[in-house]
């Protein structure tokens, strides 16, 4: 048995590539899983449960499909696509999940996040998160029409990708002390996130203790996936 752990797919309309690899994947690599859990950023960005383009119908058909095949698939969202909501969860026939998830992987007390959170240098980000997570401000946003909310996204996207290209590499990572705090304050000595675009697994000591902290790839020119197995065995398999 096998659990199968991704993020920062970033999927949108105009990478068909892509988006085939992932349908592909929960066909084939996904079918025989024990579970799927999406660590946020799984669009690179949700205006809302309301907008329902021929693409964003193909991905929620797919992934109730896959459900209903047998496949569990747990989401939680990202920095992108905080605005997943119920409507999307019901029409997918997926579970969303907090930002901070504990789950039991084999034995194995584990803690699921998208990662943003951990990036504590990152100030600006945060204040803007901190906004973004308040209900007024999104319930005044859902209130625009379609047309007002996509113009509005493509603007902040544009502002997201200077910023990013002007600020420094660290500030845009994580912290290991909030990494540590998050960690002891769930009991945990195993977390998986994404967000940071780093893949790596980071082993380290925690309450005199060996812990990992493992960061899922982002989709860019390929796929990616955390596979967990039932014996304690991990790997990342490359999708195209």
């Amino acid at each position: 048995m096998t659990i199968l752990f991704i993020s920062d797919l970033h999927l949108e309309e105009n990478r068909p590539d892509i988006n085939q690899v992932f349908f592909k994947f929960l066909t084939h690599e996904a079918k025989l899983a024990e579970a799927l859990y999406i660590l946020g950023d799984f669009f690179e960005t949700w205006i809302g449960d309301d907008d329902l383009s021929d693409f964003h119908l193909s991905v929620i058909n797919a992934l109730n499909n896959a459900v209903k095949s047998g496949l569990p698939i747990y989401i939680m969202q990202g920095n992108r696509d905080f605005l997943l909501g119920k409507k999307f969860m019901q029409a997918s026939a997926c579970t969303l999940l907090a930002d901070e998830h504990l789950i039991n992987l084999y034995g194995i007390p584990t803690l699921l996040m998208h990662g943003d959170t951990l990036c504590t240098a990152d100030i600006a980000y945060l204040k803007f998160r901190k906004k973004s997570r308040i209900w007024v401000y999104q319930k005044l946003f859902l209130l625009k029409s379609l047309e007002k909310r996509r113009a509005i996204a493509t603007k902040m996207r544009a502002a997201s990708q200077a910023y990013t290209s002007t600020t420094p590499g660290h500030v845009m990572d994580v912290t290991q002390a909030e990494v540590e705090r998050v960690m002891k304050k769930h009991g945990v000595q195993h977390l998986i996130h994404g967000h940071t675009h780093r893949p790596a697994k980071h082993q380290f000591l925690l309450n005199g203790k060996p812990a990992s902290r493992t960061v899922l790839g982002p989709w860019h020119d390929h796929g990616s996936a955390l596979v967990c197995g039932d014996k304690g065995n991990q790997k990342v398999i490359v999708l195209k």
